[in-house]
């Protein structure tokens, strides 16, 4: 009988002791968990600085053994015959222009039917939102022909507006949006903004749009890489003087025939990356803390 108060006054005090071994393994990462990010790191970088390193070199050195890893510099001269051979400038506010666009209609038009599909009732729901889902399935390139056919029809061929409208609003957005909305906004609380008022309008604007705004910087982020980074469509439908900053990269590479000046190609492509890194240098903190206060409040 001693034996077993004695155990169950131990007990508790082993407990305890566990759970602090556990908070500490969880707050104090080790060396092998750094090392590891250091290395993922070091491998998602390297791709960048080696762009640098031969877009400050010539054309030459990507050929040496070992590779180069010291920039050069020619950085500036390989820069500017970017701007001279191509109309990179054009190109840099043609993709500003799509990709802004397109990033502001698509988290708007998202999060409106995201809410909708998340806290309205209405008949069919269910099978208008697997309708969304299942368009998410359909290959791109399956398209392709009939918007061309429907662009040239519309006499948009080598428009801004040519890549711009298709990518107004899209399913995954939706689907993202409707998923995020479903659980952080409490019913009771759309309730109450309607018995106190609230138009639908409003209570969308005044309840939804603040909850929704962690997820909206995501979405944001995101759908505006891969608008910057879209190489297909635009190549399709924008002609070689009103480019967008893939399609002038392309353009590089096919300017020196046989034998390109990859120099020149890799400073290109180190220009089309500033954007999307001083981007994220200005949106990434407030990214961060605004998925930080979401997972609190939830």
């Amino acid at each position: 009988m001693s034996a077993l108060l004695e155990r169950q006054q131990v007990a508790p005090e082993v407990k305890q002791e566990r759970q602090a071994k556990r908070r500490k393994v969880y707050e104090a990462p080790g060396f092998l968990t750094y090392a590891l990010l250091a290395a993922f790191f070091a491998g998602s970088a390297f791709p960048l600085w080696w762009s640098f390193v031969i877009g400050s070199r010539q054309s030459s050195d990507t050929n040496l053994v070992p590779p180069a890893v010291v920039p050069g510099g020619n950085f500036l001269s390989n820069a500017a015959k970017v701007f001279e051979t191509v109309p990179f400038f054009q190109a840099l506010i043609n993709s500003v222009i799509i990709s802004g666009a397109i990033t502001i209609s698509v988290v708007f038009f998202s999060t409106l039917a995201g809410y909708a599909f998340a806290k309205l009732k209405f008949r069919a729901s269910n099978g208008l939102l697997l309708t969304v889902i299942a368009t998410m399935a359909i290959p791109t390139q399956l398209g392709i022909i009939p918007l061309f056919m429907l662009m040239a029809q519309w006499h948009w061929i080598g428009t801004l507006q040519a890549v711009i409208v298709p990518g107004l609003v899209t399913a995954f957005g939706v689907f993202f949006m409707r998923q995020y909305l479903v659980d952080v906004i409490p019913d009771e609380l759309i309730e109450a903004a309607r018995m106190d008022g609230a138009s639908m309008w409003g209570t969308f604007w005044h309840v939804a749009v603040p909850a929704a705004r962690p997820a909206m910087a995501v979405l944001a982020l995101f759908t505006f890489m891969a608008a910057w980074t879209d190489f297909l469509w635009p190549l399709l439908v924008l002609g070689p003087r009103n480019p967008s900053v893939q399609t002038a990269l392309a353009s590089l590479s096919a300017s020196g025939g046989q034998t390109p000046d990859n120099a020149m190609v890799l400073a290109g492509a180190v220009l089309s990356v500033i954007p999307l890194l001083i981007l994220f240098i200005l949106a990434g903190k407030q990214l961060v803390a605004g998925i930080m206060q979401g997972a609190v409040k939830g």
